[in-house]
């Protein structure tokens, strides 16, 4: 599956974009400064993704992965 075909599918499932996740991870502050907080491992953010959006490991990364900048 294509990284975009993950998006979609997010989106789809969710309703909610990279940017829409982005804002609730700033919320939660595992954004700041729109950098990734260097005190919040990948795996908190990821599972915060799989258990408030019912995400999948894929997909959760797929996120997690436009946090760090990856766009395609």
């Amino acid at each position: 599956m294509s990284f975009q075909a993950y998006i979609d599918n997010i989106k789809a499932k969710t309703g909610k974009t990279p940017a829409d996740f982005k804002k609730l991870a700033e919320e939660k502050e595992f954004i700041i400064d729109g950098k990734l907080n260097p005190k919040v491992k990948a795996t908190e953010i990821t599972n915060w993704l799989k258990e408030d959006f019912a995400l999948g490991h894929g997909h959760a990364m797929a996120i997690y992965a436009t946090f760090k900048g990856k766009t395609e």
